[in-house]
């Protein structure tokens, strides 16, 4: 993708975004009880400017791409590698030549410093269209803080997703011809991401292919949404706590596979207008086409913001163990029907739907 474009695109983002988190209410208090996103006492949902846990310098301070690599080869558990200011490391040419994955090994923090006195957070970057892995956690306990993680691709496509998919498409290996990218990607348990901005991923700003523990809060996650995947957080055999990230313009801002193990806990989010499709969803058998209606162990979705007019949520099937969805506010739709599909219905209880009058 152009590299302009991509500016264009999130240059308007950052614009509109700030607007639109400024100058609206995300939660309300009624009868008791509290509905929407609210945020906690580490600062704004989102990041940014007001985050108290900015981690501000390390024990290896980086400059460039070399200083990089070779610092998170020397880290250590329990150490940092800190990339000041707003300083752009672009990993374009060594994905595009050598496949190169930036790896961080276990109990290792990669960190800027986003929101600390005004600025945007140093920038880790591709824009080659085939970046399976842009940064992969190697171990457990992996921390990821206050940098902006953008990828090659912020487009919907929906042209070539029509060729495979539409009246007599070419299929599913004529829509994989197509390269797709990942941002941030792990296989291990406790993984941490946190006051970071994180975009334009074809396939998903942040994988959690395995493990359990993973806590994903305080982002801005947008520009992933490459129609037929483009998923801002994507999981598998995976769980994960999901808390006070800002999400637009994503296909789906929240995406399981339903296979067993894959749970979440979504909490405390705003989800903005634009979204290509559904905004969180969890997989059912019929997608897989395992024979199963499973869709997931447990999902607990509650105290979200959501103001797109698409579905707000999607379960396509039935969780083994449970499904709570509570006490979230569904601005742009009027009734359960409008913002949520689940077949399983005992567990949402206590939203709150269309507009409230303060």
């Amino acid at each position: 993708m152009n590299n302009k474009i991509v500016w264009f695109y999130l240059v308007v983002y950052l614009i509109t975004s700030f607007a639109f988190t400024q100058n609206i209410n995300t939660w309300f208090k009624k009868d008791n009880n509290l509905y929407g996103a609210y945020p906690d006492e580490n600062g704004p949902i989102g990041g940014g400017v007001g985050y108290l846990n900015i981690i501000t310098d390390g024990d290896y301070v980086v400059k460039d791409l070399k200083s990089l690599i070779n610092g998170l080869s020397m880290a250590k558990s329990g150490e940092v590698v800190f990339i000041p200011d707003e300083i752009i490391i672009d990993l374009t040419s060594l994905i595009y030549i050598e496949k190169f994955v930036l790896e961080i090994s276990s109990g290792v923090t990669l960190a800027g410093n986003r929101g600390y006195e005004g600025s945007k957070g140093a920038l880790i970057c591709s824009d080659a269209l085939s970046t399976p892995v842009l940064i992969r956690a190697i171990g457990s306990n992996v921390r990821i803080a206050g940098l902006r993680i953008q990828g090659p691709n912020g487009k919907r496509y929906l042209d070539h997703h029509n060729r495979a998919y539409g009246d007599n498409g070419k299929g599913k290996i004529y829509y994989y011809e197509f390269p797709v990218s990942r941002g941030i990607q792990t296989e291990y348990s406790n993984l941490e991401v946190d006051n970071c901005d994180i975009s334009a991923f074809s396939h998903a700003g942040i994988n959690l292919v395995n493990g359990s523990g993973h806590y994903i809060h305080h982002n801005s996650i947008h520009h992933c949404q490459f129609n037929g995947l483009g998923y801002g957080i994507n999981q598998d055999k995976s769980s994960s706590i999901i808390e006070y990230n800002i999400f637009n313009f994503n296909r789906h801002s929240i995406a399981g596979t339903g296979r067993i193990g894959c749970s979440y806990i979504a909490r405390h989010n705003i989800i903005e207008d634009v979204s290509r499709s559904h905004c969180f969803d969890m997989h059912g058998g019929v997608d897989r086409g395992d024979g199963t209606n499973t869709a997931g162990s447990e999902i607990r979705i509650h105290n979200n913001t959501f103001f797109s007019k698409k579905l707000s949520i999607a379960i396509r099937g039935i969780p083994n163990h449970k499904s709570e969805i509570f006490n979230n506010w569904f601005i742009e739709h009027q009734n359960r029907e409008q913002a949520i599909s689940a077949i399983e219905k005992s567990g949402m209880k206590n939203n709150f739907y269309g507009l409230f009058k303060f």
